[in-house]
């Protein structure tokens, strides 16, 4: 595993590689510059681009600014596949895109932030989501989301508002709904 890290003068960024770089299992970022972590607000998203310790891209960017609205002065993104990959439609042609550590590693954030922002958007499929929601809750974490799509999934960061308020996020009622079209 590579745990990278990096310093400079917007405050500490982090990132968990697989050791051959296939798979990123965490990324953090301060919301705030220079500010002691106090509080991180964690993201469960689809899968990770190519963002890394040093390379923000524009989900990340617009994470830090929900994090930052809500007085955290950290995030931290994790996702239901760890596969990096721009295209999402690639993660169902890889032998395994959640990645052999994944799992443990969603507990072990959740267990460590207790409240986790879901935010997959629409093209998870439902057996996965369900199972990591049975992860993350089975760590003891509240399970929150910036609205749901139409099918009760929770909506990924860049399709909302930025003053989206966080709304509590209920696996069961959503996995009771219909199928996204997509999924």
């Amino acid at each position: 595993m590579q745990y990278l890290t990096d310093t400079d003068l917007a405050g500490e960024r982090g990132c968990i590689l697989s050791d051959c770089g296939t798979y990123r299992y965490l990324l953090t970022r301060p919301a705030e510059p220079m500010r002691p972590m106090k509080s991180m607000a964690l993201f469960v998203m689809l899968n990770p681009s190519k963002a890394d310790v040093t390379l923000d891209d524009p989900t990340i960017r617009r994470c830090r600014g929900f994090a930052k609205l809500w007085d955290c002065n950290g995030l931290a993104i994790a996702n239901l596949y760890a596969l990096r990959s721009t295209d999402p439609a690639a993660l169902w042609s890889h032998p395994d895109p959640i990645g052999p550590d994944n799992d443990d590693y969603l507990w072990n954030f959740a267990r460590e932030c207790g409240d986790v922002v879901c935010a997959w958007g629409s093209n998870a499929k439902p057996e996965r989501a369900a199972r990591v929601a049975s992860i993350l809750t089975d760590a003891g974490a509240r399970l929150w989301c910036l609205g749901t799509t139409k099918y009760g999934s929770p909506r990924h960061p860049l399709y909302v508002s930025s003053d989206q308020p966080l709304i509590e996020w209920c696996a069961a009622i959503a996995a009771s709904t219909k199928r996204d079209p997509q999924s």
